[in-house]
């Protein structure tokens, strides 16, 4: 039977699932389409489509078991309509994975039609109903409800970011509801903005808004601009006390300042950073933004003409809102609904999706840096001793302050003697760092003791600066005098940074006070000893190892709908890596659609026969450095990527001279330079080969004749000392699971597709991959990587 014959009949066939349980054969459908026959049915497994450009290939997915409605039929015929006018005005094919794609993202968020309140008590009710029956338990937690999430795998060349723009508009303005595309790139941001929502604008009748959504700091701030164009001990005070480090502010340009202000007046320049005409340099961009802590909000001044929140009710009228991973972390870590619109009321989608895990973890991790922070208190004294001489406070803070200020240095230091000879295990005399990770994150009863004590001290500091703010902004309402009215905003924001580092602080003493529940994953716990030029200092890290609780409480149970999607996202041919990482709800679907590219005819995979493990540094680093002469044939435009600076280093070094004059080091440009000195070496016929590490195993688009041969030094397994990764894993083990198996060995086939997807941009490019490491062939888990990579030509080679 052969396409043209195939009508919708019932058929019966079995499923291959993800799980290890069986299921019996089930009735299922062939529907007819154009270009493809393919298998759907709503339970979770694996079905097989057949099309002229896919040969066969399997598509895993598994539907969620929640209560779904149907797709109401007028946002379906839209949708369907408007992929048709896009298709004509850009006289395109339909691609199946994009089709696909569509009908998958509509169907599966169609839950969402339900409000959040009504959906929250129907899913307590079932909890409850079932706690009550098969627990006998009235007092059995009930599990707060998920939003619809959707997680798709979309190999490149599937069209993935139209397929999420038609699949979700159409749906969220029907239900009155913000789209949030949050990208984890600039590059990708701009793509979206400028390419390819104008293209779905212009050739479909969808009808929407847009906003770009970008933080308080790319944002100047009138107030300290003001502030920065009349030079005076308050001028000085913020260059003082602002951040991490003031001596990196420098002087201020008062000549940039005024321009920018005639700039503003004449509306030449909107106060966006990215706008100006040209690149600023962070210390001189740094004193004329304020974050949350430091902005006054509605009591400023200049409140009716802030950028930022002019910039902010743009997003309230928009229908989709363009931002990025950091951004609407940022705005989760406040709690929703600060920065962008409310989490219910908004449908998000994650592209790059596999940094969010990452992501996470950075936004809910604290540092703290001891030298620094009682630099910072001495500081500060300065500043509650000015602030007293303003009378903007009374005599009693300033006091609280002094007997806090000892209590804390005395702490600090006494924390300084203890930690000591955990440092010294550890030097690494070489560079002038030693990195000390506590086991299982496990503190010494006598260290967790006193983080308690400073966890104490710390909280009723920033319960200080809280009144002394307090009293700021009653001073700024209140004050009959302009001028004493002016002085209070003029230090709102000094005093606002401060307690937002206290507030730092504390967070950082309570997680090293605080004890792990235990079962649960753990913090990761470490300090580190960095040595300069002028001073020593140690810096206290903590972080979730797993971003599952953060992301689950603060985002799936949060949101109306979500949808995860990227080239690369699932590993060893499932999606369990992301499912531990990312907390994903339990109802979430999942979907791999491949890449319509035919890697077996477009692309070679060699492995050179070794004759030596990439653990043997030296044989490892002298065999590339001998058989890249040989491998790079010139002229070439090639991408040879290092899981090691050293190893890069090395290898450069030990090349013949003609070969180094070709290559374009990373560690030598900026990346954005780097890349366009390489396109125009292959522009003008020359060789260009770049030397990277793992930035540039992502993210890096050089099509066609930029890059014909991408070669990777080894199986890119985690760096073995990272503490977050070593906390992990003790813990995976302590669960009963192999933490390399786990997680060394899926997390290093996720990177090696990501690494090889380099070559192909583009449906007519081509080329060959080389890997220097046979353990692919040698070792059992290599045989697993391998499996997982797309299908293309392999070969051992010998040099």
């Amino acid at each position: 039977m052969d396409n043209e014959d195939v009508q919708s009949f019932p058929t019966r066939f079995s499923f291959r699932l993800e799980s290890s349980r069986t299921l019996p054969l089930l009735t299922g459908c062939v529907y007819k389409e154009t270009r493809f026959i393919f298998i759907l049915s709503a339970v979770p497994g694996v079905f097989t489509h057949k099309s002229s450009g896919y040969n066969n290939r399997q598509f895993s997915f598994n539907a969620s078991t929640r209560k779904s409605c149907m797709l109401a039929e007028e946002i379906k015929d839209l949708i369907q309509e408007s992929y048709r006018q896009l298709l004509k005005s850009r006289e395109l094919i339909p691609r199946f994975g994009q089709r696909l794609m569509i009908a998958e993202i509509a169907k599966h968020l169609s839950i969402i039609d339900d409000s959040p309140a009504s959906r929250e008590y129907e899913e307590t009710a079932d909890t409850l109903e079932s706690s009550s029956s098969d627990l006998g338990s009235p007092d059995q937690a009930v599990k707060a409800p998920t939003a619809p999430v959707c997680v798709i795998e979309a190999g490149t060349g599937t069209g993935k970011t139209l397929a999420y723009l038609l699949a979700t508009i159409p749906l969220a303005r029907a239900l009155n509801l913000k789209v949030i595309i949050a990208t984890a790139t600039v590059a990708l941001q701009e793509q979206v903005i400028s390419k390819d929502i104008p293209e779905l604008l212009n050739g479909s009748k969808l009808d929407f808004s847009v906003a770009l959504a970008k933080g308080r700091r790319r944002y100047v701030c009138l107030s300290k601009l003001d502030l920065l164009l009349e030079p005076n001990d308050s001028l000085q005070a913020i260059i003082e006390f602002y951040g991490e480090e003031s001596t990196d502010l420098g002087k201020p340009d008062a000549r940039l300042y005024q321009e920018m202000l005639e700039a503003l007046a004449d509306g030449s320049w909107d106060g966006d950073k990215d706008a100006w005409k040209r690149p600023i340099a962070e210390q001189e961009w740094r004193p004329l933004t304020v974050d949350n802590s430091s902005c006054l909000g509605a009591r400023c001044s200049n409140f009716s003409h802030c950028i930022f929140f002019r910039a902010r009710e743009t997003l309230d009228k928009a229908d989709v809102i363009v931002s990025n991973h950091d951004l609407v972390l940022s705005d989760l870590s406040l709690g929703g609904g600060v920065i962008l619109p409310e989490p219910s009321n908004c449908l998000y989608i994650f592209d790059e999706a596999h940094h969010l895990p990452v992501k996470s973890n950075n936004h809910f991790a604290a540092n703290i840096r001891i030298r620094s922070t009682r630099a910072w208190l001495e500081s500060t004294g300065d500043l509650i001793s000015k602030l007293l001489l303003e009378n903007l406070i009374p005599v009693d803070s300033k006091h609280k302050y002094e007997k806090l200020q000892a209590i804390l240095q005395q702490r600090l230091e006494e924390y300084w003697l203890m930690l000591q000879p955990f440092l010294l295990s550890e030097a690494d005399v070489r560079n002038k760092r030693s990195r000390y990770t506590f086991p299982h994150g496990i503190l010494p009863p006598d260290v967790r003791d006193a983080a308690g004590n400073l966890f104490g001290a710390f909280s009723q500091l920033a319960g200080l600066f809280d009144n002394i703010t307090d009293e700021l902004k009653a001073e700024i309402e209140n004050a009959e005098n302009l001028s004493r009215k002016k002085l209070a905003e003029q230090f709102y924001p000094i005093v606002g940074n401060a307690q937002r580092r206290a507030e730092a602080s504390t967070a950082l003493w309570a997680a090293y006070s605080k004890e792990d529940v235990p079962g649960k994953p753990p913090v990761a716990r470490w300090m580190t000893c960095r040595e300069d030029d002028t001073q020593i200092d140690i810096v206290l890290s903590a972080s979730p190892v797993l971003a599952a609780d953060n992301l689950s409480e603060k985002l799936w149970q949060q949101c109306a709908g979500a949808v995860l999607t990227s080239a690369t996202l699932s590993a060893l041919g499932n999606f369990d890596l992301l499912k531990l990482r990312a907390g994903l709800p339990e109802s979430s679907f999942f979907l791999s659609i491949p890449s319509p590219f035919d890697f077996g005819r477009a692309a070679t995979f060699a492995v050179p026969i070794m004759g030596c493990d990439p653990s043997d540094t030296q044989r490892h680093t002298n065999f590339i450095a001998t058989a890249l002469p040989q491998l790079i044939l010139q002229p070439v435009a090639a991408l040879m990527l290092f899981s090691s600076r050293r190893q890069m280093v090395d290898v450069m070094e030990r090349l013949p001279e003609d070969l180094q004059k070709i290559v374009l080091c990373q560690d030598d440009y900026q990346k954005a330079q780097l890349l366009k000195y390489h396109r125009q070496r292959v522009d003008q016929g020359q060789s260009s080969l770049i030397f990277g590490l793992a930035s540039f195993a992502e993210g890096i688009d050089l099509p066609g004749r930029y890059c014909e041969h991408v070669l990777i030094a080894k199986i890119p397994f985690a760096v073995p000392d990272d503490p977050i990764e070593i906390t992990l894993s003790a813990w995976i083990e302590g669960q009963g699971q192999n933490p390399f198996m786990t997680l060394a060995v899926p997390d290093a086939a996720f990177r090696l597709v990501q690494a090889s997807g380099r070559l192909l941009r583009s449906e007519s490019d081509s080329g060959r991959i080389t890997l220097f490491d046979d353990r692919l062939f040698t070792k059992r888990y290599g045989k697993q990587i391998l499996a997982s990579l797309p299908p293309y030509r392999q070969e051992r080679i010998e040099i």
